[in-house]
């Protein structure tokens, strides 16, 4: 028998061992668990392209939201499906002081005061083209500037109604200060902003889409959103956030972008999140369910990845089930 004195296998020889040495370690603190919530009562709406996640009304919503927290997780993020009725070309329910969003976050907060409450800033859930800013009608082009200031306001009205964390997931170029700014001249300097900062094009959106019913009428986002052949452009997207006022930094989608969740956490001086988004959760699921992988090794096996590219905090859809199932 040769003589090796290097033997890397001697600190994989048992589980007690492999977890003492673990160089990456998860836990459901890391978690944010994404809901999506409509208007009426006692609804809990099946996704039909996202298995086992719901539209909930907000009965079910804050039922749901005190449910999570009794399983330890720390925070939701909440996205309202809004009826089709309330959608126009401004977006103008996206400022109703008595939307269903605003609702939600008011009513969530006050039945879960310590549980931290996210909330989404973009204007597709309430225009009727479906994109997160305004479209010009006689040139098709996404408007910057006036979706900015709508933003800013939106971002007022969810702090007003008791959001801890403002989330713009717009892309739209100098959102950050104009959030950070109307933030602080209303009296909500501790009002965290968790900026979309690089947030890519991607393919692995369309269950999302379905479920609140906000994909583009016509075109696409990648005029706005990131080209997912850049990889520097993640650090410029960063830096620009940072500087103008975001706490938080994150990365979407998860899996295809670990190389930059690692280039952000790397070089950022917040800390950086990441989506593990609904394309990527129904494809483990879906795999799951025919008997390709096994569930809750892929599950652990993937949020896992995510901490050890460098991500703080993680938003996935299978946090509910990580908490409950697989957390120790």
């Amino acid at each position: 028998m040769p003589i090796i004195s290097k033997r890397s296998r001697r600190l994989r020889k048992s589980h007690s061992l492999r977890d003492m040495v673990a160089e990456t370690s998860l836990s459901k603190n890391d978690l944010i668990m994404p809901l999506f919530f409509k208007a009426g009562s006692n609804v809990k709406e099946e996704i039909k392209s996202m298995p086992d996640i719901y539209r909930y009304s907000l009965d079910l919503l804050v039922d749901k939201a005190r449910e999570l927290e009794d399983l330890g997780i720390k925070s939701v993020s909440l996205f309202p499906c809004i009826d089709e009725k309330l959608k126009n070309p401004k977006a103008t329910e996206a400022l109703n002081p008595e939307n269903l969003n605003l609702e939600a976050i008011a009513k969530v907060k006050a039945a879960c005061p310590d549980l931290m409450v996210m909330s989404d800033v973009a204007l597709d859930p309430y225009n009727s083209d479906g994109h997160d800013g305004l479209v010009n009608p006689e040139s098709g082009e996404i408007e910057n500037d006036s979706t900015v200031e709508i933003l800013a306001q939106m971002a007022l009205l969810q702090a007003q109604a008791g959001s801890d964390i403002i989330g713009p997931s717009d892309m739209m170029d100098g959102r950050v200060g104009a959030i950070r700014k109307i933030l602080e001249k209303n009296n909500y300097p501790n009002t965290l902003i968790m900026s979309y900062s690089a947030k890519y094009a991607s393919a692995y959106y369309g269950p999302f889409r379905d479920a609140l019913d906000s994909a583009p009428k016509a075109g696409d986002k990648k005029t706005y959103q990131m080209d997912f052949r850049n990889k520097v452009e993640a650090l410029k997207e960063m830096e620009g956030d940072i500087t103008q006022g975001a706490d938080i930094v994150m990365v979407k989608p998860g899996l295809p972008y670990l190389d930059i969740v690692a280039l952000l956490a790397q070089n950022s001086s917040v800390p950086v999140a990441v989506y593990n988004v609904s394309g990527e959760y129904s494809l483990i699921k879906n795999g799951a369910a025919a008997g390709l992988i096994d569930l809750d090794a892929a599950i652990t096996e993937t949020l896992t990845s995510f901490k050890r590219a460098g991500a703080s905090m993680i938003l996935s859809y299978f946090s509910e089930y990580y908490a409950r199932e697989l957390s120790h």
